[in-house]
């Protein structure tokens, strides 16, 4: 039977990318995001992939996203946490309740997929778990008090359970990508930038390939991604 991949925030960038390449790498592939419509298209273009319309933010929607993928097609070779929350504002200006809201879906779904996945994972022998993040995780900001400490508390979230589960065979890391994804909507905030300024969401999709298959004794935990065009 075909291995199986869990891939949340699957949007029209990064995440229909990362679905198309485990797809044609073999993989079944559970899509989640918000709404069904975002991934009807793929759904019926892809034979072995299949949609779970799952808010990652709501604990009990996950929960039951995840029985739904188990029930269909077992246990998860691979699972990529791609959703993100995100907002601009200093900290004066954004609600705590923004924040709180980007803590659940970047730290508190991250923990509850990690808590589900990876004691199969182990009893399978293997697996990983790999997070995409940005530059957010590391530095603050003043525009990003409602999103940067969610990512970054994600990042350390992460590593404690790659130390945890490294050595139990499950390979946890972190991806993070220094760079303006090519979307419509940063083209059109960049428009100015050449092509090669912009990362490119296959490019992506074919790096977290190769880390979430790296051989046991080199794994990775941090991988940094950045387009030669954009100045450090």
């Amino acid at each position: 039977m075909s291995p199986l991949v869990i891939i949340t925030g699957v949007g029209p960038g990064t995440g229909s990318a990362l679905v198309r390449r485990f797809h044609d790498g073999g993989y079944q592939v559970a899509m989640l995001a918000r709404t069904a419509e975002r991934l009807s298209d793929l759904e019926s273009e892809l034979p072995n992939a299949f949609a779970v319309p799952c808010d990652v933010a709501d604990p009990a929607a996950l929960a039951n996203a995840l029985e739904t993928i188990e029930q269909r097609a077992g246990a998860p070779k691979v699972v990529i946490h791609n959703a993100v929350g995100g907002a601009f504002g200093n900290f004066l200006d954004i609600e705590p309740e923004v924040l709180q809201q980007n803590f659940q879906i970047n730290v508190m779904a991250l923990l509850q997929l990690a808590r589900w996945v990876a004691p199969q994972m182990e009893a399978a022998g293997g697996g990983a778990l790999l997070v995409t993040g940005n530059t957010a995780a590391y530095r603050g900001k003043a525009a990003f008090a409602g999103f940067a400490p969610s990512k970054a508390a994600q990042r350390v979230l992460t590593e404690c359970i790659a130390r945890e589960m490294g050595p139990r065979g499950v390979h946890a890391s972190f991806m993070m990508i220094d760079a303006v994804i090519d979307l419509p909507w940063t083209r059109a905030r960049f428009a100015d930038m050449p092509d090669d300024f912009f990362i490119q969401p296959s490019d992506i999709a074919e790096e977290v390939w190769h880390v979430t298959h790296q051989p046991r004794s080199a794994w990775s935990f941090l991988t940094e991604l950045r387009p030669f065009r954009e100045p450090w």
